[in-house]
């Protein structure tokens, strides 16, 4: 077993609770770590028998391009899509972070995190 992580995937979208989030958007970061049998791709050198990283930051980027109210359904659709696109996923955790959420306070960003397994 061994993991690949994506890390700091930095995308422009529109979620959130209020009217404003859905005009004008926000910065967002999204993190992935796959665990996977990585044992053939290390001794064949073939792409076809690793987990593509292109293939999980392509879902990443259609998955956050659709607008949701709440970060948790978006790292959903992400899980859910990672499992149903790509078989040799045995557990996957993606966390979605809103940078400089509008809270009312001075805050760095909010995470969501969500892990899935098969």
């Amino acid at each position: 077993m061994g993991i690949i992580k994506v890390n700091n995937i930095k995308l422009y979208a529109y979620h959130g609770c209020l009217d404003e989030e859905a005009k004008i958007g926000s910065e967002y970061r999204v993190d992935l770590a796959i665990k996977a049998d990585l044992k053939k791709s290390a001794k064949t050198d073939d792409l076809i028998d690793t987990v593509d990283y292109v293939h999980l930051n392509h879902i990443v980027k259609e998955e956050m391009a659709i607008r949701a109210k709440l970060l948790e359904e978006v790292a959903q659709r992400i899980l859910n899509r990672i499992f149903k696109e790509l078989r040799k996923v045995k557990k996957a955790k993606v966390s979605v972070s809103k940078i400089n959420p509008p809270i009312g306070g001075n805050v760095e960003e909010v995470v969501i995190i969500l892990t899935k397994k098969r």
